[in-house]
């Protein structure tokens, strides 16, 4: 059972406005989806996105005449939307990472927790497999992906002791992979780390990489700016340092102000139309509550920051 993390938290952050077009970009199960819409009036109106073909699946039982569901990355967001003839909404949703039905399911390939096939794909219907990749890969590019995506201290080893175990046998399940990057870093975790599964930053670079993560996110915080109407609001869930730092200092970006030359009198609504500030930013980072965390182990490492599309007065 998928359990959306920061549920309210997110909702509430939104400030839904009953009549209002909101976008909830990664539908996952539809935990955040079914609470906007229980926010919303007759005439409010939502559409979600999402790459997995299953979460599309489940999101098409919501029998909701204010609701939508299509299939594609959020990066193509502008694009879907105007498909809709949508072209302005009043807030958007990103939580990203992958779902718990997509650790869950053996076949997706995300989890070493039981052995499957090495997929990892978050979009089944296109795109290399783990397997696939990990059969051609370069040594160097791979040490670098482990190191870039998972932040591992010994991305180099790691890399060196995939290459030579394909060379006596096709790495083709979870199993195979977990095993060799643990015999690698068994003996050098530290004490405190051993809680933690030894392949968990290698899977997660792979999947990182594959899924072009980071890329999508820069493609698409650019996109959410433009399509908000002033006052509208963005927030996004995080699950990574890497995710979570690019989603700060863009909102920092976004928000800051041009230095003016002193000694010009203008007034506030001056100041927001001669610069380039685009967001304010709303509060601080939210990270889930002991209680969210001990009932959903996922939710440690979340961090939600919002932000609102300036309005620009006069």
């Amino acid at each position: 059972m998928h359990i959306s993390v920061l549920l309210h938290e997110a909702v509430d952050a939104l400030a839904i406005k009953p009549e209002g077009v909101y976008v909830d970009a990664t539908f996952g199960r539809g935990g955040h989806s079914r609470l906007i819409l229980s926010r919303l009036g007759e005439h409010g109106r939502l559409i979600a996105l999402d790459r997995d073909p299953d979460a599309v699946m489940s999101g098409q039982a919501i029998a909701d005449k204010r609701f939508c569901i299509r299939h594609g990355s959020f990066s193509h967001m502008q694009r879907i939307l105007q498909q809709l003839d949508v072209a302005k909404v009043d807030g958007i949703l990103l939580d990203l990472g992958v779902s718990s039905p997509q650790l869950e399911e053996i076949s997706r390939g995300f989890s070493f927790r039981a052995d499957g096939p090495l997929d990892m794909r978050m979009d089944t219907t296109k795109g290399q497999t783990a397997a696939e990749w990990l059969a051609t890969v370069a040594e160097d590019q791979l040490g670098w992906v482990i190191k870039e995506y998972g932040e591992e201290r010994f991305a180099r080893q790691v890399a060196r002791a995939i290459i030579v175990a394909r060379t006596r046998q096709p790495i083709v399940t979870t199993s195979q992979l977990a095993e060799i990057v643990a015999t690698v870093l068994r003996s050098r975790q530290r004490q405190r780390e051993i809680v933690r599964h030894p392949a968990t930053r290698t899977f997660q670079a792979i999947r990182i990489y594959l899924n072009q993560e980071l890329e999508e996110l820069s493609l698409v915080l650019p996109q959410c700016v433009e399509l908000l109407n002033p006052g509208g609001r963005l927030v996004v869930i995080s699950f990574h340092s890497l995710e979570d730092r690019m989603v700060k200092l863009f909102m920092r970006k976004a928000a800051s102000m041009d230095e003016l030359p002193r000694g010009i009198p203008l007034q506030e609504k001056d100041l927001l139309r001669f610069s380039n500030q685009t967001l304010r930013v709303i509060g601080r980072a939210v990270r889930p509550g002991e209680q969210e965390v001990t009932e959903n182990v996922r939710a440690r490492s979340a961090v939600m920051r919002v932000a609102e599309r300036v309005t620009i007065n006069g």
